[in-house]
């Protein structure tokens, strides 16, 4: 791909927007970073990218800007309705999303990793799993830095979180092993219905060839119809025994295929929770593809000791155990994370609605909560939902959220943050709802 002079608009200016206008211009192009804030609010970001190659065009968005641009590389966060993006269309310019750009100029093999839920944790413990084995391996993507950032370099592989919004634009790009974990309804928001979504996954898969690998979960019926689509390998996980694949069976996770059997230990297994033993499941599908020091898989299992704000313990007072699952910002994460507890649970939930149905919690919050505390805009959205199902109260904010949860809890009891909806109404990310979470915990 040659972008020495060619004009190319970035559209977003937040970290991937950075990279890729970086990346540009130390390729020759003439770079023109597009973002709706203005020039007071990107001073640092701005200052930090000097290059006489890279122009801004900022507070706001005019179509005129795209006059003799040969390409438009949209930040994640910019939605295919963007005034922008659609004019693009119009014009008949070329888009692409940076993880396509990347790849084009990436010479190592890659593991890509998608999913509604899961992809953090999978996208951590392969990338743990192959730099134990000794291999030189960089983890990036969705999960912190974008994989432009990586080139160049000498890789043995590249490890690599993708979200659906980063696969909207994507042709060529090929992962040597995909894996698509599972499909829940989220970003409905964002996409006019779940098949959408899906499909969006799905790109993952569409330019692998025979010499690839599709790692597949087949208990879950949407990621499993695929099977019949893909050119690639199919190896599947799941929680059924197989004489080909992978799968958990009581205290163990095995791997089967042309004949040989091995199996790897949960016993010292720090991650907890069914959904970690799905994840743990896909990271061995993945890894076992590779052939790699013997060992390096069961030392993770054994050490790996969970990602930040995923399930995360907190602290336990007067018998009373907290829990951050700020992470859990759709409906299918909350469901995963209720199955890991038989304690009542104090569910606090709320945020940004994402459009997901609320009723795919239904059974688990018969089963295991005995309070629900709501906050943030969502909250009378999820009341109306689910409200009827258990004892329900409507707070403010967090705060009161975190105190009406303590004022009720009883020993055994389980204090939940799993929120089921974003974070933007009241913070900056899921981080800083995770961080707030843990700090109103820790002053009780």
């Amino acid at each position: 791909m040659d972008l020495k002079g060619k004009r190319v608009m970035v559209l977003g200016f937040a970290r991937t927007g950075q990279a890729t206008a970086r990346f540009l211009a130390g390729r020759g192009a003439e770079v023109w970073v597009s973002d709706r804030r203005n020039e007071n609010e990107l001073q640092a970001e701005i200052a930090g990218l000097a290059d006489d190659r890279v122009h801004f065009l900022l507070g706001g968005e005019k179509r005129s800007w795209l006059d003799g641009m040969d390409l438009l590389i949209p930040s994640p966060g910019v939605s295919q309705e963007n005034s922008l993006i659609q004019e693009a269309i119009r014009k008949g310019i070329e888009i692409l999303s940076e993880i396509e750009v990347a790849f084009q100029f990436l010479g190592s093999p890659l593991i890509a990793i998608t999913g509604t839920n899961g992809k953090s944790t999978t996208t951590t413990l392969i990338g743990e799993m192959l730099k134990v084995a000794g291999l030189r391996v960089f983890v990036g993507g969705n999960i912190g830095r974008p994989l432009i950032g990586f080139i160049p370099g000498d890789w043995d592989w590249g490890v690599v979180e993708v979200s659906s919004f980063q696969l909207e634009w994507v042709r060529r790009f090929r992962p040597r092993i995909a894996l698509l974990l599972n499909l829940a309804e989220d970003h409905l928001d964002r996409y006019p219905d779940f098949r959408s979504y899906g499909e969006t996954k799905g790109r993952i898969l569409a330019a692998q060839t025979k010499e690839d690998v599709a790692v597949l979960n087949r208990s879950d019926p949407q990621v499993w119809s695929m099977k019949t689509t893909v050119r690639s390998r199919v190896v599947s996980f799941g929680w059924d025994e197989v004489a080909e694949g992978v799968y958990a069976e009581r205290s163990e996770i095995v791997w089967r295929s042309g004949g040989q059997e091995e199996r790897f230990p949960l016993s010292r297994a720090k991650i907890q929770g069914v959904h970690n033993v799905e994840n743990l499941m896909a990271a061995v599908a993945a890894v076992k593809s590779i052939p790699i020091v013997p060992g390096s898989i069961q030392t993770v299992i054994d050490q790996f000791p969970g990602l930040e704000h995923r399930l995360e313990f907190v602290r336990e007072k007067a018998g009373v155990r907290f829990y951050n699952d700020s992470k859990g910002t759709n409906v299918g994460a909350v469901v995963k994370s209720l199955e890991s507890f038989s304690s009542p649970v104090i569910l606090l939930a709320g945020g940004v609605d994402k459009k997901g149905d609320y009723g795919v919690l239904e059974a688990q919050m018969k089963k295991k909560v005995k309070k629900l505390v709501l906050f943030g805009e969502a909250r009378q959205v999820i009341r109306e939902a689910l409200g009827s199902l258990t004892e329900t109260v409507v707070v403010d904010g967090l705060d009161a959220a975190v105190e009406e949860a303590w004022k009720s809890a009883v020993s055994g009891d389980v204090v939940l943050l799993s929120p089921a909806c974003s974070s933007f109404d009241m913070f900056k990310n899921y981080a800083e709802r995770g961080e707030a979470f843990k700090a109103l915990v820790q002053a009780l």
